[in-house]
């Protein structure tokens, strides 16, 4: 893992809107843009913004279904940033 994609997710899990995003992906194997937007109190482009940044820093992986989005979390890249921060707190 680089320092740009460090900083990259660094920056993407300084909002409090994407951990909650991010936590509530992680419980399902893929959950759709629809659920997400039922489940957080958002505007439908706010939640479209958070998942753009979390898709951009490689924590989401997106995947289209139909004319709809649906995410995963990527467990390789949420791995290699948790031993990272394991890492620098020796």
């Amino acid at each position: 893992m680089d320092d740009k994609q460090i900083e990259r997710i660094s920056r993407a899990l300084a909002d409090p809107h994407r951990i909650r995003i991010l936590k509530a992906v992680k419980d399902r194997e893929w959950m759709q843009c629809s659920a997400i937007l039922d489940m957080i109190d958002l505007t439908q482009p706010a939640i479209s913004h958070h998942l753009k940044q979390l898709t951009e820093a490689d924590l989401l992986i997106a995947e289209k279904e139909g004319r709809n989005m649906k995410y995963t979390v990527n467990k390789t890249v949420l791995a290699a940033y948790k031993e990272f921060l394991g890492e620098i707190a020796g």
